[in-house]
């Protein structure tokens, strides 16, 4: 089946795309989450190309915009870790989100760019996929929970 992006989806393609998959993905998957629309004659205008070609212009704007907000931005933690600086537990995505989600910025735990939770203390700088152009880095800092 042939669909058209209204997102851009990892390894598919970019809004606007018209881009051919398994009838399956299409009705399970894209066509539920308002991801795509079924392609016919007359939605396949290249109006909508236009059209995500300047929305993806704003939005890229907007994101630029947020990743200078992002310079010098540090996100802390206090967990209790071993004798080696090992954390029993660990710092995910979603706990990097909701520390920004407390300092006022509402950023998707998938555009975190963490490739597996973070296991130790110290600094780290995590990437921020704000755009498909654009990534902001956000310092997380883990410290060592004091036991008493």
């Amino acid at each position: 089946m042939e669909v058209i992006l209204k997102e851009d989806v990892a390894k598919l393609g970019s809004r606007g795309d018209v881009v051919k998959v398994a009838e399956g993905y299409g009705r399970n998957f894209l066509l539920p989450r308002k991801l795509a629309i079924e392609a016919n004659a007359a939605n396949r205008a290249e109006q909508m190309k236009a059209a995500a070609v300047r929305r993806s212009a704003k939005e890229k704007g907007e994101a630029e915009s947020l990743a200078k907000q992002f310079e010098g931005l540090s996100v802390s933690f206090h967990r209790r870790a071993g004798e080696n600086e090992q954390l029993f537990g660990s710092v995910t995505s979603s706990d990097i989100a909701e520390a920004l989600e407390k300092k006022s910025f509402h950023i998707d735990r998938r555009k975190i760019q963490l490739h597996e939770p973070l296991k130790a203390v110290g600094e780290f700088d995590v990437p921020v996929k704000l755009h498909k152009d654009v990534t902001a880095h956000v310092k997380v800092i883990i410290e060592k929970e004091v036991v008493e």
